[in-house]
């Protein structure tokens, strides 16, 4: 059944209608913050990442204030630095690589599969040299990775394993919440994310309480006792806004987890145009859908198509990492990953987020359905 035409525009994200719905919460939250005037680590920072912690089944959870400086953070308390090496993956938002390469260690790109869109595991031991020091594997689009099969060869050769979880709050693994499986795992709680914050935040979760204790003091200047400095250290705090707009939200993630994923089934099941290519979702894997990625080979054609019809998609991610210029150093040519580089060429992110309604939805399917690239 096809359904009318809608006027109004469809983004691929839309925040307006979420933060309406929790705004009175959320200010009221805000002025204890202003009345306390804890607006830089403190208490509210401390209250969230209880929770958050709770929410993710780890021991600990360090607030950050980006997820960006997680991975940097991360990075540095594994050790690695200058002379080393990182397996990450090709299809990944640049991040991944930045918290690498800020420790003057070197991002080895591997390609992904064709059909997950995920880190190839099978391409990753014929990368690994002595100076390789640990994997990153990211859960992506909020889907996770092939954990086991990384940890084998982690576990093979000794190697640290990371998670970027960066986009995969609340989704799971064989049952298993992620943020648990590696050494540590990084949260980005960008205002965009499942769980964002009003305002810029990010977080690392872990089970081991040497790394807990060293990134308490690498986010705020190598200290533990103020004005006593360890170590080089770094202005890395949350703020306290962030940490209370994300209490609040958090209690509100499940349900919208739920609504995505509610979404993302109608995609997968009622979008039946043959031009279009879906991830593999594998049986272990039960994503929370922070992007609902597609592939097509006309993707200029399809987005200009969309577009006339008040759909507008986002392009996740346009340029691989191994071909960013900034990484141009290292040497990696077209045709070194050619999954990664296919999906960067012919990829769309649908319209994606929890208050996205049943009309929307199907209207949205009905117009893909309807697209034609011969």
């Amino acid at each position: 059944m096809e359904s009318t035409a809608i006027q109004e525009k469809i983004p691929c994200l839309d925040l307006r209608v979420q933060h309406q719905k929790i705004k009175q919460e959320v200010f009221e939250a805000f002025e204890r913050v202003y009345e306390s005037t804890a607006f830089s680590g403190g208490l509210f920072v401390e209250d969230f990442e209880k929770d958050f912690s709770a929410f993710c089944q780890t021991q600990y959870a360090v607030g950050v204030n980006n997820g960006t400086s997680a991975l940097h953070l991360a990075m540095l308390a594994l050790g690695i630095g200058v002379g080393d090496e990182v397996i990450v993956p090709a299809n990944t938002f640049i991040a991944t690589a930045w918290g690498v390469t800020y420790t003057g260690a070197t991002p080895v790109f591997v390609d992904c599969t064709s059909d997950t869109w995920q880190i190839d595991a099978s391409k990753i031991e014929q990368m690994i040299t002595p100076r390789t020091k640990a994997i990153i594997g990211v859960h992506l689009y909020g889907q996770p990775f092939n954990v086991e099969a990384l940890l084998t060869i982690c576990q093979k050769y000794s190697l640290f394993l990371l998670e970027d979880a960066a986009q995969a709050q609340g989704a799971k693994y064989k049952g298993t919440l992620a943020g648990g499986f590696g050494e540590m795992a990084c949260f980005s709680f960008y205002p965009g994310k499942n769980l964002g914050a009003c305002g810029e935040a990010g977080g690392i979760t872990t089970n081991n309480e040497a790394y807990y204790k060293h990134l308490l003091s690498l986010r705020n200047h190598g200290s533990t006792v103020r004005y006593y400095h360890d170590e080089v250290g770094f202005n890395m705090r949350m703020g306290g806004l962030e940490g209370a707009s994300l209490k609040v939200k958090l209690k509100y993630l499940p349900d919208w987890n739920s609504r995505r994923r509610e979404i993302a089934k109608r995609y997968q099941e009622e979008l039946s145009n043959p031009h279009l290519q879906l991830q593999t979702q594998p049986a272990w894997a039960e994503s929370v859908y922070h992007l609902f990625v597609i592939t097509t080979k006309d993707r200029d054609g399809l987005m200009k198509y969309l577009n006339e019809n008040n759909i507008y998609p986002g392009l996740h991610y346009p340029v691989p990492c191994h071909l960013q210029k900034a990484y141009e150093h290292l040497d990696y040519k077209v045709g070194d990953c050619p999954n990664a580089e296919y999906l960067a060429s012919h990829c769309l992110s649908l319209p994606m987020y929890a208050e996205l309604t049943d009309d929307k939805v199907s209207y949205v399917i009905d117009v893909l359905n309807g697209y034609n690239n011969a």
